[in-house]
């Protein structure tokens, strides 16, 4: 059967080549996946300000509810801290040189012409800590007593100063100058900036007592890293840390590690989860055309007694080994696939630019195997009908095609279509990127559906299409009208691909636009203030807001702090564990400044250990005004505050709304984001604005303006992320289109050959390939616009109360032109090819 199966690949070459690229393409997708994943568990950046460390000790990094499963965690949002104690009980422990506690704090250096020099994060340290890098002094002296400062030496030449110099530093107050008392240098210092201080003055502008952000572990002499770090966790253990050795030092200095790993575990879980039901749908499309066009071929082989077993064996064997090679050229490809992710990703700047890729030979192995598997279960569905056939009616199947569809087949894809329907109602009822995803959802399984009862779909549209085709050219028409009547199957296979591409594309893009939208038109009604403070070079000092109160003309000024928290949801047997949104807000001066469409209690109870909750969060959580609710804080620390009141305005507010004073002291840097301002009617609003700028003048770097809050930047980088991923898939997609049409086009030699042959011109042939692209194009448009439309209404409608979705209606037309490019350029070109060939030597080809 091997032999067999070796010589039919030689001698079919072209026929299979369409199944290898289905194939080839859908394992490197699944690769680019797997390499995503493995990257989320295990890659990093090198740490720098922890270098000369063997082991570090931070904050938790992920919250894991008692009763979760290992699965059920979430990652911290902001930076948490340990007990400063700690370093004493860890400076005992066996092959420990030294433990030192380090402080880490926002510290800005402002010029002497009153800009805040910015690029990079500038970070204000404790000198201790300095000989965790190690930084070592090219000149001057440590800092000697509160008023010194030690500057490193990219941001002392960029700041103009020298040692004896008086720099002016900005924490959380009002800049403060200090005597540069030294510079120093670090080795590969290229994400920040770093400022030092004495022990004493660095705990105070920390502003945590008792806490300090990291515990670095310097080895004895001979002592390995991770037999120091075993040590480390047993000295620890009970204790709300976290104990890191070599690449893992990273996720503890730079939070945005640990944000990374995370996204990408999402991304290869969501996009993976899409990519391989499209690859294995892909796959199955195009065996199933692969082997229908042998139908002549396998008839044969039953009329000389081949057993339906040995057929469906011969498949078996030439998918496999079509599969096998396929799978280790796309798994290779995979990584081609994975770096230009991972590249894109860091140009709109969802991931860090230094965040490398693991590569692993797991995921590698996973694509050859799932695409195996892929195309084994491709095959066998596939080949069941040319294997059970009956010999006497094999030559017959052969020669006409088959045009009515299983019970069994119909059944399952109009029950999908149903689905999917029903699934597309979900957004009325569940708001957010959970109604957001059910709604891609809810098309992907309803384009699925009419995939397997294509033929019975595209029949029907046929015999509308078909009386148009024969108007529009005597001959030309009438052929293009009789091939697609007569062969539905074969167009179905054709339009399906072009049709699921349509249909993902225009779902996922106005799905997310849509969503933006919703979020931004809610901000815009919601907020009702006449004033927007905010820092470019990074947050803004609490003072900012208590020092807007006292300004003549302003009746309300609150801070907003933008946050998130965790929360654990016992699903059944199972415990949910979600990262929400949250803000920060003076509850006594937030409802002056914002509507928040308050449903039940009053936001002006809003303070001390109290919660206000989104309508629909209070009703997942079963919470009513009063009770209390337990969570976490963006850095993991768990709370339990009591409801004062719940809101309806979620997109633009999150389902979290804190107290500001709590929200601030569980952020990295305890500042605020932003500080909306209400002037009071009678004021001069002039006056108000000249005021407002007096204020601004006290902190370098504060501006503000009478626009609303920006409030799209994560949502727009979420946009962007969600648009790299599918232009992936989409890419895929668009591959396996025109891989389709040139099969289902190149089969046709034969038949060009023989109208040919009883005097059918080549203009006429190529006329009527030109009507049948057209044709298949135009069902697959219409198909591909109508499937997303009712999701995309429905979408909208519990999201906007409109059923018309946002976006530019210039991206639908681009991708309708591309799919009718697409098409046409594929057929047209296939079809060229084919009438190469004399009719007289085109005729007597195999099949």
């Amino acid at each position: 059967m091997l032999t067999l199966a070796l010589q039919t690949i030689r001698t079919r070459i072209g026929g299979f080549a369409g199944a290898f690229i289905a194939i080839l393409c859908g394992a490197a997708l699944v690769a680019a996946c797997g390499i995503l994943m493995e990257s989320g568990l295990r890659a990093g950046v090198p740490t720098q300000r922890y270098a000369a460390t063997a082991v570090v000790v931070g904050g938790t990094q992920s919250v894991r509810p008692p009763g979760a499963d290992a699965l059920s965690s979430e990652q911290v949002g902001e930076q948490a801290t340990v007990p400063a104690d700690l370093a004493g009980r860890l400076a005992a422990v066996p092959g420990v040189r030294a433990a030192v506690a380090e402080q880490s704090f926002p510290a800005q250096v402002v010029t002497r012409d009153g800009q805040v020099l910015t690029g990079v994060p500038s970070l204000g340290h404790n000198w201790d800590a300095a000989v965790l890098a190690p930084f070592t002094l090219s000149a001057g002296r440590a800092p000697a007593t509160d008023g010194e400062v030690v500057l490193d030496a990219d941001l002392a030449q960029r700041a103009g100063v020298v040692v004896g110099d008086q720099v002016r530093v900005m924490t959380r107050s009002t800049p403060v100058p200090f005597r540069v008392s030294g510079v120093a240098t670090a080795a590969g210092l290229s994400r920040q900036s770093a400022l030092f201080f004495t022990t004493s003055q660095a705990a105070h502008l920390a502003a945590r007592p008792g806490q300090v952000n990291a515990i670095g572990v310097l080895a004895g002499p001979g002592v390995a890293p991770d037999a120091l770090a075993d040590r480390v966790r047993a000295a620890t253990a009970g204790a709300p840390v976290e104990v890191t050795s070599g690449v893992e030092r990273s996720t503890v200095e730079f939070l945005d590690v640990s944000q990374t790993r995370t996204l990408l575990l999402a991304i290869a879980g969501s996009f993976g989860g899409f990519a391989l039901m499209v690859a294995v749908f892909v796959v199955a499309s195009t065996l199933a055309l692969t082997i229908n066009q042998r139908r002549r071929e396998f008839a044969l082989l039953r009329a000389v007694a081949a057993t339906p077993k040995q057929i469906r064996k011969l498949i078996g064997v030439e998918t496999t080994l079509i599969a096998l090679v396929a799978g280790v050229l796309g798994s290779l490809l995979g990584l081609a696939v994975a770096a230009g992710m991972r590249d894109a990703f860091a140009a709109i700047g969802v991931i860090p630019a230094d965040f490398g890729l693991v590569i692993g030979p797991l995921p590698l192995v996973a694509a050859v195997v799932l695409g195996l598997g892929a195309a084994r279960l491709a095959a066998w569905t596939a080949s069941r009908r040319p294997s059970t056939i009956k010999p006497v009616e094999a030559l017959g199947e052969a020669a006409v095609e088959r045009r009515e569809l299983g019970k069994v087949r119909l059944v399952t894809g109009w029950a999908l279509v149903l689905i999917g329907l029903g699934g597309a109602a979900v957004p009325l009822f569940v708001h957010g990127d959970a109604g957001t995803a059910a709604s891609s959802m809810a098309t992907l399984v309803t384009v699925i559906g009419l995939a397997v009862v294509g033929p019975q779909v595209v029949g029907l549209m046929v015999r509308v299409l078909a009386p148009v085709l024969s108007r529009v050219s005597r001959i030309s028409g009438y052929l293009a009208a009789a091939n697609s009547q007569a062969n539905t199957r074969r167009l179905a296979a054709a339009v399906t691909p072009l049709m699921l591409a349509v249909a993902f594309a225009l779902s996922m893009f106005y799905s997310q636009t849509s969503a933006s939208a919703a979020a931004e038109q809610q901000t815009a009604r919601s907020t009702t203030a006449d004033y927007v403070l905010t820092s470019p070079a990074g947050g803004i000092s609490p003072e900012v807001a208590e020092a807007v109160r006292r300004v003549p003309g302003v009746a309300a000024a609150t801070p907003v702090v933008r946050t998130q928290v965790i929360v654990a949801t016992p699903t059944g047997e199972d415990i949910d564990v979600q990262s929400l949104p949250a803000q920060g807000l003076l509850g006594d001066q937030a409802g002056a400044t914002l509507d928040l469409g308050i449903s039940a209690g009053r936001l002006a109870d809003l303070r001390g250990d109290t919660v206000a909750l989104s309508e629909s969060e209070a009703s997942w959580l079963g919470k009513k005004i009063g009770d209390q609710v337990e969570f976490y804080y963006g850095d993991g620390v768990p709370a339990t505050l009591r409801l004062v009141a719940t809101y309806t305005h979620d997109l633009a507010f999150g389902d979290f709304v804190l107290p500001a004073s709590l929200a601030r002291a569980h952020t990295g840097d305890q500042l605020d984001d932003s500080v909306l301002v209400r002037r009071s009617p009678t004021a001069d609003p002039s006056a108000v604005s000249a005021a407002l700028g007096a204020v601004a003048e006290r902190y370098p770097g504060l501006g503000f303006t009478a626009a609303s809050p920006e409030t799209g930047g994560q949502r727009q980088a979420q946009f962007y992320l969600n648009l790299v991923a599918v232009g992936v898939l989409i890419g895929y997609v668009a591959i396996s289109v025109a891989n389709t049409l040139v099969m289902s086009t190149a089969q046709r030699g034969r038949e060009f050959a023989l109208m040919r042959l009883v005097g059918t011109t080549r203009g006429q042939v190529i006329r009527m390939m030109r009507l049948e692209a057209l044709a298949t194009v135009g069902v697959a448009v219409v198909v591909g616009t109508l499937v997303p439309l009712v999701p995309l209404a429905l979408l909208n409608m519990g999201l906007r109360g409109t059923v018309v979705p946002s976006g530019s209606p210039t991206v639908y037309l681009g991708i309708i032109a591309g799919a009718v490019l697409l098409g046409l350029l594929s057929m047209g070109l296939s079809t060229r090819v084919a009438l190469r060939a004399k009719p007289i030597d085109a005729i007597g080809l195999r099949e």
